[in-house]
């Protein structure tokens, strides 16, 4: 489990993300970098990071279900996602 506040830092990213994405994709077009050096640095989309959001781990997470590997596995093992499973050869 990651820590609450790595957690808590990048849900304010995202939001900040989602507030100045339109200003900076204006700036952006109109060539304007002084303005655009102005702007919160974490308002920039290359600064998130993807995370589990069961629990926060940020590496090794499947995109495609949002979750980290371990939680993935657990899932999987307690039939909680749908049409996957264990495979035995």
């Amino acid at each position: 489990m990651a820590r609450k506040s790595l957690i808590a830092r990048e849900a304010k990213r995202q939001k900040l993300v989602a507030k100045y994405a339109d200003l900076r994709k204006e700036l952006k077009e109109k060539g304007d970098y002084d303005a655009l050096q102005l702007l919160p640095r974490d308002s920039s989309k290359v600064r998130l990071h993807n995370r589990c959001t069961m629990s926060g781990r940020a590496r090794g997470n499947y995109r495609k279900f949002g979750i980290s590997r371990l939680v993935f596995r657990e899932m999987a093992l307690r039939g909680e996602i749908p049409g996957v499973k264990k495979s035995s050869w």
